[in-house]
This record gives C-alpha cells, sequence and structure tokens, in this order.
C-alpha cells in the first residue's frame, strides 16, 4: 500500500567526477545534474535510461556511497548530507542495495549465517541458536532452505546467491531498498523467479524500493512509478500507464521503440523520428541535455533548458521538453 508521505526525497541532486583531459586540465563530467526525485512509503520507483546515464551513480549517492556535490537526499525528512560519524552510520543502516553481481556482493570467506548474523541488530547476551533462527526466518522469506546457512557462497548458484543478498538487506528491515539491476546478471527463467519474489515482498511487507534498470518490461511490471534519466537529468516521470501508452519527451519514445515485440499480439506505436546512435563527446554548455541528439529540436532547445513540468489533470506526468508529446 503506497502511503503519500515521500519516505526518500531528493533535491537538486547532483554529483560530478574529474577525469584527466588535455592539456593537463582535467574534465569535468555531471554524473548526476540537478536531479529532483520523491519515492513515497510502500511504492516501487522505477528508474530507467541507457548505460551510463547516471542511474546506479543516482543510487550509490543515495545510500552515501558516492560524495554529493550539492543537494539535499533526505530520509523520513532527516537530511543525510548534514550528517557524520555514529549518527550517519545509523541511518545509512536503513538504506540497503541489492547490487547487479550476486557472485561479487557476497563475502566468499563467510558462510551464509554469517552474513545474515552480521547486520542483525548488536544486542549482548543474545544465544546463537536466537539468531540462528533469525537466520532462518530471513532465508524462508527469500524461498531459501534454513539448513543451508552453513554453506559459502561459491556453494550456490547465482540466483541463490541474490536470494541470499535480499536476505541480508531484510534483516536490518530497512527504510528503502536500492535495487541496482538486480537481475541482469542472471539467466532469464531464474530473472522471473528473483523478480516474482520481490514483487511478492514488497507487498507483504510494504517495501519502499527504488530499481535501476535498463530493462522496460521489468520496470512495467515492478513499478508505480517510472522515472526516464539521460545524462544525469530526469527528463520525464510519470506512473507507467501514463509513461508505456503516451510518451512525451522524444528519449522515452525511442527507449520504447527499441523494445522488441511481436506484432500480431503487441502492434508496435508508430513513433517517430531516429536518434543519432551515440551520445555527444561533451555536456552541452546550455540547453536541453537531449538536444544534440533529438531529431525535433528547434534553436530554442538547443539555447534554454526545459523546465520540468505538469503534464495531464488525473495522473501526475511530468516532462522536461519544450515540444512535450506534440512532435
Amino acid at each position: 500500500m503506497v502511503n503519500q508521505t515521500p519516505r526518500c526525497d531528493i533535491r537538486n541532486c547532483s554529483v560530478t567526477f574529474s577525469l584527466p583531459g588535455g592539456g593537463g586540465k582535467p574534465k569535468i563530467v555531471k554524473a548526476v545534474n540537478q536531479v529532483s526525485l520523491e519515492v513515497m512509503s510502500g511504492e516501487t520507483v522505477g528508474l530507467v535510461g541507457e548505460s551510463g546515464c547516471g542511474k546506479t551513480t543516482l543510487g550509490r549517492a543515495i545510500a552515501q556511497f558516492q560524495p554529493v556535490d550539492s543537494g539535499k537526499i533526505l530520509l523520513d525528512g532527516v537530511d543525510l548530507m548534514h550528517l557524520s560519524g555514529k549518527t550517519l552510520r545509523e541511518q545509512r543502516r536503513r538504506i540497503q542495495m541489492i547490487f547487479q553481481n550476486p557472485f561479487a556482493s557476497l563475502n566468499p570467506r563467510m558462510t551464509v549465517f554469517d552474513t545474515i548474523a552480521e547486520v542483525l541488530p548488536k544486542k549482548s547476551g543474545i544465544p546463537r541458536n536466537e539468531r540462528e533462527e533469525s537466520v532462518a526466518s530471513f532465508l524462508e522469506q527469500v524461498q531459501l532452505d534454513p539448513a543451508t546457512m552453513r554453506k559459502f557462497p561459491h556453494e550456490f548458484s547465482g540466483g541463490q546467491r541474490q536470494r541470499i543478498a535480499i536476505a541480508r538487506a531484510l534483516a536490518v528491515h530497512p527504510s528503502l531498498i536500492i535495487a541496482d539491476e538486480p537481475v541482469s546478471s542472471l539467466d532469464v527463467s531464474v530473472a522471473a523467479q528473483i523478480l516474482n519474489l520481490l514483487h511478492d515482498l514488497r507487498d507483504t511487507l510494504s517495501l519502499t524500493m527504488l530499481l535501476i534498470s535498463h530493462d522496460l518490461a521489468i520496470v512495467r511490471y515492478m513499478a508505480q512509478k517510472v522515472a526516464v534519466m539521460y545524462r544525469g537529468k530526469i527528463v520525464e516521470a510519470g506512473s507507467p500507464a501514463r509513461i508505456y501508452s503516451r510518451p512525451l519527451h522524444p528519449y522515452t519514445a525511442t527507449l520504447l521503440e527499441a523494445v522488441p515485440v511481436i506484432p500480431e499480439r503487441f502492434p508496435a506505436v508508430p513513433f517517430f523520428k531516429k536518434i543519432a546512435s551515440k551520445n555527444p563527446s561533451t555536456d552541452p554548455d546550455q540547453g536541453c541535455v537531449f538536444a544534440q541528439r533529438c531529431a525535433y529540436a528547434q534553436t530554442t532547445c538547443r539555447e534554454k533548458e526545459p523546465e520540468f513540468l505538469s503534464y495531464g489533470d488525473s495522473e501526475a506526468h511530468f516532462c522536461a521538453c519544450f515540444r512535450a508529446g506534440k512532435w
């Protein structure tokens, strides 16, 4: 059940990287550029976009794994940017990440029991058998046999390892879960099982989740809200019903057109002109971030940055485009 209270509120968040450039002058890359995004309590927000658009960097910034240059990241109203030391560590426990590669996200020298028990709340005097019961309950939640808790990660398949990673995240009773491409390295059938598991856990435990993915079908299945990211900017956001049936931004339309479909069952929507296949080598100094690839760009698009405005009346649908839905 989605509550209308923001669990995670990201306001004008920016992350830049300095890379070596010609002539000794470093090149500044705007990985995340003035991004604002709300994740309501009990809601799953899907963050989509092509590789290199800044999705993972934003996720790592929210979890405080990545330094943020400017902006605010509020978790239940607490600004993580102003915390440090023990207070920050306590708040960071409330944000758990499920990483893309289950073969790298688990310590190969720790058993499943140690991996999950390590993150349980530290309370003195808890008997080992009670900790085993707690670990067993979390393994059962992710549909793993508790008898396997003495095994090491190399004794499990990729799908089983990802279930262990999910159990570890749940053990903290997190306020926000950031799932970064959680099934992209798994076989299709195994990926479907993990997605069904996350879907069921979300509903039964009222999880709040930011799902980062490049797979539009996964996001449509899992998310109640979709945010489309391009070159560090959110260019469109709204419900899956709105985004997938009538995209307002040309980039969103191009992403949807690139999804292979079976014409007999799912007639392809005749989306518009093609875009340039490659990203420009440099960020634009002004104007829309998509203007250099957009076949519908006009002079205004190259000179002025479009505002992120709301369209429609029954459902919130936001877009940053001067010709939203009119190209």
